[in-house]
């Protein structure tokens, strides 16, 4: 089974996702705050992180960038209320596999994440 950790600082919508993903992937840890998902993502060392764009701290761009760095074999798919091309790239170049909205439902998201886990890019 995939195994996917969660990074987003809404803990509400975090909670509403890691309910939404159980029943499709083993979710092994979720993170509210960047330098705490950094340090759990390495120790978890799970194959997709679903990470939202915006957050304090530096968001998902210091988030990717962190890890990257020290396992580059972890596939990230960004999510994001924000759809501006400027976010889209700045997260692709930080080495995001894909990247979604905030609009999409349960069953494109387990569509999309387990697309990125097979290595395939995913953008909607």
């Amino acid at each position: 089974m995939t195994t996917v950790f969660l990074v987003d600082d809404h803990r509400i919508f975090l909670t509403g996702v890691q309910a939404e993903l159980e029943n499709s992937f083993d979710v092994v840890g979720s993170s509210y705050d960047v330098d705490a998902a950094v340090d759990a993502i390495r120790t978890t060392k799970p194959d997709v992180v679903l990470v939202d764009v915006h957050m304090p701290g530096g968001g998902g761009v210091t988030v990717v960038g962190n890890v990257m760095q020290t396992n580059p074999d972890i596939r990230f798919l960004a999510l994001s209320v924000s759809d501006a091309p400027e976010d889209v790239i700045a997260m692709i170049r930080a080495g995001a596999r894909g990247y979604v909205t905030k609009s999409i439902s349960p069953e494109e998201l387990s569509e999309a994440i387990a697309r990125v886990a097979a290595g395939d890019a995913v953008f909607s």
